[in-house]
């Protein structure tokens, strides 16, 4: 795994492929990492400069001096691209957060976004699982984030999949690692209450990130996983009115990360939206 600097900030970085092909950016979801896009590289890498991130102040990565939001992390991708010498149009991927997040970079820079694939992402909805909903509770939030050990990590990642079987010891011992960090718990806690409270995802903030994406018109994919216990499925419907020239894909017996759970057929729909664009 790689790390560059960005203007002060240390952020971690995995990259596949030919650094001469069409980039793909891979964004992960609230208090994740570039991890949760692993077996896309593999499948991506042959005909894409495939690149993941830790978001600043997620995963591995150093968080950036201003406090987070979904601004300050979008500014903080384009600057780590930037860094990496990837200044053409991208492909933009995002599952969770990470396609709010990439959200925020089409409305704010759309010359620099060829398409955009929105994986269980947030935006769309009020409701969320009840776990993000309880860190706004003034005192227990932290200590909730201060808990993700041996035994909480398991259930965390339970959450995240329909098939048990993805709970693996690896991916358990990477939530801890994580949680350790010094940057965890301070950066999900601004970014999960800058984005809502106690009674679910905050309306004002969704509303105004859709009115100023709509005019910038990009090829578009909607996934989603239909056993999603973060953000529940039925928030297709408000994405697809979002962006009406999209296409969709609901995937059956999946949960809020198909990039990983249903990789080979994740990739095989992506791809030929990614083909429609010349980068």
């Amino acid at each position: 795994m790689n790390y560059v600097d960005v203007r002060g900030t240390r952020i971690r970085f995995h990259e596949t492929g030919d650094p001469a092909a069409p980039p793909v950016i891979l964004l992960h979801g609230i208090g994740r990492s570039l991890e949760d896009w692993w077996p896309q590289h593999e499948l991506l890498g042959a005909e894409y400069r495939v690149i993941s991130l830790d978001m600043p102040g997620f995963g591995l990565s150093q968080r950036m001096p201003s406090p987070t939001t979904l601004p300050v992390l979008a500014e903080g991708v384009w600057a780590s691209l930037d860094t990496l010498g990837e200044t053409r149009p991208v492909h933009l991927m995002g599952n969770s957060l990470g396609g709010a997040v990439s959200m925020e970079m089409l409305s704010s820079t759309p010359e620099r976004v060829s398409t955009l694939t929105l994986v269980n992402s947030a935006g769309f909805g009020k409701e969320v699982t009840i776990a993000l909903r309880m860190l706004a509770v003034p005192g227990l939030g932290r200590q909730m984030l201060r808990r993700i050990d041996r035994w909480t990590a398991p259930r965390v990642e339970r959450n995240l999949f329909a098939d048990r079987a993805m709970v693996t010891r690896e991916r358990i011992e990477m939530a801890i690692k994580i949680a350790r960090q010094p940057d965890f718990a301070p950066v999900y806690l601004e970014i999960a209450r800058a984005l809502g409270g106690f009674r679910g995802v905050a309306a004002a903030w969704r509303t105004d990130l859709l009115d100023r994406v709509s005019p910038h018109v990009k090829p578009t994919m909607i996934i989603w996983g239909d056993r999603d216990m973060i953000l529940p499925c039925t928030h297709m419907a408000a994405a697809q009115a979002a962006f009406p020239h999209a296409r969709s894909h609901l995937f059956p017996r999946t949960g809020h990360m198909p990039q990983i759970e249903r990789p080979t057929e994740f990739a095989s729909l992506v791809k030929p939206i990614l083909a429609e664009v010349a980068a």
